[in-house]
């Protein structure tokens, strides 16, 4: 019944062969990996806002636009910069592959764990922006925030889950539908402004001097989430049909393009209209998208078409890291850094575990914070500009050693960008410290440390598995050179023990049937029925006053009553019936399972379960069992 429900929710497996036809182009690969950067235009201004206005009042709009025009800056360099790591790493892994490769392999794991933890801020932060952008529009929704969060998240998590094909088709036209309001909302803007319409100036008092550096600072800290998700395309060039890297370098001149256009643009028109956001007031804290739609359009059809495009469109950028996360995390475990099971793809060939996983992970930190963007903001961007200068700084070092041609002139592109976004983390880390960043500060060295105890334990794993060639030379696999000693624990003898001494018959002459009894008269019993049976297999019984089972068990295999020798191989026999339906299971006391867990600490002892499946629960006769 599960699998006939998984097939319908997330479709039917697909074979390995089909993940040719899973990849991206530039028209699908566009929407998919740049719907987080594209989405910045939401609330990117709206946080510099949120710092300029409490403070400088009216006077934020001209601010604003000079920080707007830094972060664009820095867009142009960072796009420029990671065409160049998209030519040299066609593989994908961005930041963790370039950085391990020339600065070493300590400086991979910290991007890697710095991109994972803003991939799923993205899923956070995007949800709960998006949710905002709606509940702005339709306050009677606003109680209900965190439920439709979550609700969102896995609507996401299962068209993600169904494949990239799939998800490409379920997120790819909204993105483009909200590219369009926006022009459209820019368009009509400016034209508006052009015939001489005159916004309404507010009246808000200033309470400090514009030019103070540390406040202009902390409004591009804020501002500097329009940046987050330009990695994405690097992290993911996997998902590209070929040629791949071309198709990715491509999607990336787009999406800077894009980016430019409509956040260069809200910026300018939200200063030219005196849209005020101030997430501490009544009269101005709705979204300024919101504010601007209004002013542009008036309450009409377009208004409402912007705010459910822009509700999508942050949505969907959660999906950028639904592409980079698990695709990043794979390249890790591969690589022994993270689990193992992150490299297995799921029956729509979708990374599937990376995809729950971080779900999981960014439910979590909506509930905590209760979806409040304000504060998720504060988390945000640190990590990925931590990516971006390890990863630029690993691009330097690679043209400064291999001073291949034309080395100096892209040595120097990225060594300006390493030097740049370093920069921004530090003002980041400084000025957004009390606003939550701490919490990542703590985190990512958290997590490398982990990462670390993770590969440590891979390694240890495979120092012990391995055999050299002579090792496996000397090895002699004939019969002759062992023995396998069987044990047969019976609690009973019914069909599901006689069934397991069948089958250690088969495998062995020397076998033993063990009992446990808590008294004399439940072994007379077994005695009884047993010595009906027809075989040659002798019955040990041990009396257990204090009811256990395991410790009489390992006490008769230690004791010099069984002729165990060693080199010799004990295979331990469990009987096992198999019930139909879930509830018949809680109805039985599983103690199979802790002898195995216990047993399986002994490397001599084999643990082998015989199952015997029986029939449903009717009404009617119930038939025998075959055993």
């Amino acid at each position: 019944m599960f699998n006939n429900v998984k097939s319908v929710i997330i479709g039917k497996p697909l074979k390995n062969e089909a993940l040719a036809g899973e990849k991206l182009g530039v028209l699908w690969g566009l929407p998919i990996l740049s719907s987080d950067a594209i989405s910045s235009v939401a609330y990117a201004g709206q946080a510099i806002l949120a710092v300029l206005v409490p403070v400088i009042g009216v006077l934020a709009f001209t601010n604003m636009v000079y920080i707007a025009g830094a972060i664009i800056c820095l867009l142009i360099l960072l796009m420029l910069s990671y065409r160049q790591t998209i030519e040299s790493y066609p593989n994908g892994g961005g930041a963790y592959i370039v950085a391990k490769d020339n600065i070493g392999i300590m400086a991979g794991v910290v991007a890697g764990a710095a991109l994972s933890v803003d991939y799923v801020l993205t899923v956070a932060v995007s949800v709960s922006s998006g949710v905002e952008q709606i509940t702005s529009g339709f306050a009677g929704l606003k109680p209900y925030t965190i439920p439709i969060c979550v609700g969102v998240v896995l609507i996401i998590t299962l068209g993600n889950l169904r494949g990239v094909r799939e998800s490409s088709k379920l997120f790819g036209i909204p993105s483009y539908a909200f590219i369009i309001a926006i022009l459209s909302m820019l368009v009509f803007g400016f034209a508006k402004l052009g015939s001489g319409y005159v916004p309404p100036t507010p009246t808000l008092k200033a309470l400090a001097d514009p030019v103070i550096i540390i406040l202009m600072l902390r409004a591009f800290a804020n501002g500097c989430t329009a940046l987050t998700g330009i990695e994405a395309v690097s992290n993911s060039i996997p998902n590209f049909k070929d040629p791949a890297t071309k198709h990715a370098k491509t999607v990336l001149l787009y999406l800077a393009i894009i980016v430019l256009v409509l956040f260069g643009g809200t910026t300018i028109l939200s200063s030219q209209f005196h849209i005020i956001y101030n997430p501490g007031s009544a009269l101005y804290n709705k979204a300024i998208i919101v504010q601007l739609a209004y002013q542009v359009f008036g309450n009409n059809f377009m208004y409402y078409y912007v705010i459910f495009t822009t509700f999508i469109i942050l949505i969907l950028a959660a999906n950028t890291a639904y592409s980079g996360f698990p695709l990043l995390v794979s390249i890790m475990a591969k690589e022994g850094y993270a689990p193992k099971q992150f490299t297995m793809r799921g029956d729509r060939l979708s990374y599937s575990t990376g995809i729950i996983a971080l779900s999981v992970i960014a439910t979590l930190l909506i509930v905590i914070f209760k979806a409040d963007v304000t504060l998720l903001l504060g988390l945000y961007a640190i990590g990925v500009f931590i990516s971006f200068t390890l990863s630029q700084s690993g691009m330097f070092l690679k043209w400064f050693r291999g001073r291949e041609k034309n080395w100096i002139p892209k040595a120097a592109l990225n060594g300006f960008g390493a030097f740049v976004t370093f920069i921004v983390v530090i003002i980041i880390a400084v000025f957004k410290f009390t606003e939550g960043a701490w919490i990542v500060v703590l985190v990512i060295p958290g997590l490398v440390y982990l990462m670390l105890k993770v590969k440590k334990h891979y390694t240890s794993v495979s120092e012990q598995l391995r055999l050299t060639p002579d090792e496996l030379r000397a090895i002699d696999l004939s019969p002759a050179n062992y023995v396998n000693r069987v044990i047969v624990p019976v609690e009973s003898i019914n069909k599901a023990s006689v069934r397991a001494l069948r089958y250690a018959k088969t495998i062995s002459d020397n076998i033993v049937a063990f009992n446990v009894s808590i008294d004399e008269e439940s072994g007379r019993k077994i005695k009884e029925k047993y010595s009906l049976l027809n075989t040659d297999i002798p019955l040990i019984i041990k009396y257990s006053p204090y009811r256990r089972v395991l410790e009489p068990l390992l006490k008769f295999i230690e004791s010099t009553e069984y002729t165990y020798k060693k080199g010799d191989m004990i295979t331990v026999i469990l009987p096992q019936f198999a019930v139909k339906t879930w509830w018949n299971k809680i109805l039985h006391n599983h103690t199979r399972l802790f002898i195995e867990r216990e047993l399986i600490k002994h490397k001599h002892i084999v643990v082998a379960t015989m199952p015997l499946q029986l029939k449903k629960d009717d009404l009617k006769p119930i038939k025998r069992v075959d055993i």
